[in-house]
């Protein structure tokens, strides 16, 4: 399962049944989960961990230094959850003293091509990267959120779960869950309705979150007062409830 022309350092932990490919090379302090492929010419540097049944493709930098000028050599990490897709050429950097020492990738994430996930940067599951998507340092993204291609996401913004950015985002502001956002910079384009339906949202959910859109972009309200009815709304739907506590942790302002 390794090919010969692979250099994987003595101290790296592989599971019996990985797949390392040709020319790729693996560090060590690095850990990989039984039934993860690694492509050829990927490098993978530690301290990293990454779980099981991944596939990593060809030319992809996985676990390198954090690409910030204060770094200075500290033990970070990156983990990377289970099943995950990363394609050709995707960057993924450890975190650094400044954030929380580590940079997440979760589980059943799909991560096209020449994407970049900097340092500390927090990675839910099931979200889908799109080819060319970066993110800056410390950037979260929720669960099951989709980044259309070429979309750029300021450091310390966060993109809430379920929420949806249109090719070419700009994003220097934190993104609601379930909205749809687009342009440079990103506007606010109503609710993320399709990727609800197909995950299973029901018919009452929906319609609550509409009401909570509304409210939140269309009565004019200052964030605060739009907080207080949307309390309100959360009494008898949890959707909503998730978006309330989305928007009381909120420090950058939000897309609107």
């Amino acid at each position: 399962m390794i090919h010969p022309t692979a250099v994987i350092d003595p101290a790296a932990e592989l599971a019996e049944d990985v797949s390392v490919g040709p020319y790729s090379v693996i560090e060590a302090n690095v850990t990989i989960g039984a039934g993860t492929d690694i492509g050829p010419h990927v490098v993978i540097n530690g301290p990293a961990s990454i779980g099981c049944q991944n596939r990593i493709f060809q030319f992809a930098s996985i676990g390198d230094e954090p690409q910030d000028k204060k770094y200075a050599g500290e033990q970070t990490r990156l983990e990377i959850g289970d099943r995950n897709t990363i394609r050709e050429f995707v960057t993924i950097n450890r975190g650094t003293v400044q954030g929380e020492g580590v940079t997440r990738l979760g589980d059943d994430n799909w991560i096209m091509a020449y994407v970049h996930i900097a340092h500390d940067c927090q990675i839910g599951d099931q979200t889908v990267f799109a080819n060319n998507a970066s993110l800056a340092g410390h950037v979260s993204v929720g669960d099951y959120a989709i980044l259309g291609g070429f979309t750029l996401v300021h450091q310390f913004c966060s993109i809430g779960p379920h929420s949806l950015t249109a090719f070419g985002s700009g994003i220097s502001k934190d993104v609601p869950p379930y909205v749809t956002v687009g342009g440079t910079p990103a506007r606010a384009h109503g609710l993320n309705m399709e990727g609800l339906r197909r995950r299973g949202f029901s018919e009452e959910s929906r319609k609550a979150l509409r009401k909570s859109y509304r409210t939140l972009y269309r009565e004019n309200l200052s964030l605060q007062d739009a907080l207080t009815a949307l309390r309100e709304q959360a009494k008898s739907c949890a959707e909503v409830g998730i978006l309330v506590e989305f928007l009381e942790q909120q420090s950058r302002g939000i897309v609107r």
